[in-house]
């Protein structure tokens, strides 16, 4: 019953910003991008920076580390963060207030907790990424800092890379 709850959470408007399309290949493909490193590292980054996968330890609790990269040789942090929920082939929950080392911490820009939902859809998979934030303010700053720039472009790299 927790499982059915917890997909049912609503989407709060003053706190919650999403990307949802429709990827026109199986929910499989689109798990195995956001799941094994080297995929990953082709896509969640608008291109033309490029990405170090340092940590993807697929579990409740488990490390997700990233760095970025101008020039592909000097390397600064991207994402640090723990996944809270891993249900394969359908959902992935993680946050950045919470480092991968299980550190509490206040990240820069934004503090989030990033849903990733994948459905069953008759062209492919109904894709959706729900990016909630603790206050209005949060999400207004994330807003600003161009989350739907920086979303959608990773968005379409990854539904090219599997479609």
């Amino acid at each position: 019953m927790t499982a059915n709850l917890a997909r049912t959470r609503h989407f709060d408007s003053a706190l919650d910003l999403t990307i949802q399309r429709v990827i026109r290949a199986p929910k499989e493909s689109i798990w195995s991008a956001w799941t094994e490193p080297d995929k990953l590292a082709q896509w969640w980054i608008p291109a033309p920076l490029t990405l170090r996968v340092d940590a993807l330890e697929l579990r409740p609790g488990g490390a997700f580390s990233t760095m970025m990269s101008e020039d592909g040789e000097t390397f600064t942090p991207h994402v640090d963060a723990v996944f809270l929920l891993v249900e394969d082939n359908s959902r992935l929950v993680f946050t950045n207030a919470v480092n991968s080392t299980w550190h509490p911490v206040s990240p820069d820009p934004v503090s989030m907790t990033t849903e990733i939902i994948l459905g069953d859809h008759p062209d492919g998979t109904d894709y959706q990424a729900v990016v909630r934030h603790g206050s209005p303010e949060q999400r207004a700053r994330h807003e600003e800092l161009g989350f739907f720039d920086g979303w959608g472009t990773v968005t379409e790299q990854l539904a090219q890379s599997v479609e």
